[in-house]
């Protein structure tokens, strides 16, 4: 595979940026046949805003009166109900999460073998530790400002995908945890 910018200077590390850019669209893609343009997504959806919306009310509406026990248990039930369906939502996108990791897995592997060994950026700063580690991994040579194709790819598909999913309309929403195993609730304790 020619290199289309092989005579620049960054060419490399454009490379990567641009085949995380392709890899994050085309994972978009296979999340909206698979999830987002479903009815069920679309119903958890609604549910999720519909609740969380009730919830800020519900307790702005608290905190200016003297709240109740009835209207407590209210506020309790909307939380058990807001946290029920972002729990659903999570295990309904982790279906098509093997799926869009097979996928990443598969471009990983290959610019792995495409850039093995290669400078493809330099850090502006001198990383520390951990991410030092990360960002010279598979790197000859001492400069820590060398940067590696996985910490660049790594970087990049984080912070694309992530972009590219508000720009979409495909976040999660505001009121769901966004996580398959969600946090104790304190007030159980």
């Amino acid at each position: 595979m020619a290199n289309p910018f092989s005579d620049f200077k960054y060419s490399d590390g454009l490379t990567v940026v641009g085949i995380s850019f392709c890899t994050a669209i085309v994972c978009e893609a296979i999340s909206w046949v698979l999830i987002y343009r479903t009815n069920s997504y679309k119903n958890l959806r609604s549910s999720i805003d519909k609740a969380s919306k009730k919830l800020e009310t519900m307790k702005t509406e608290s905190n200016k009166i003297n709240i109740k026990k009835s209207k407590t248990k209210k506020i309790d039930r909307v939380e058990t109900s807001l946290k029920e369906s972002s729990r659903d939502l999570s295990l309904f996108k982790f279906k098509s999460g093997g799926v869009v990791a097979l996928v990443l897995f598969v471009v990983f592997g290959l610019l792995n073998s495409l850039f093995e060994g290669k400078v493809v950026a330099k850090l502006p700063f001198k990383p520390f530790g951990l991410v030092m580690k990360m960002s010279h991994r598979g790197l000859q040579g001492s400069d820590p400002t060398d940067c590696s194709m996985a910490f660049l790819y790594f970087l990049c598909s984080i912070s694309i995908r992530t972009n590219l999913q508000k720009f979409l309309g495909f976040a999660p929403p505001r009121g769901a945890s966004g996580s398959l195993f969600p946090m104790p609730d304190p007030k159980t304790s």
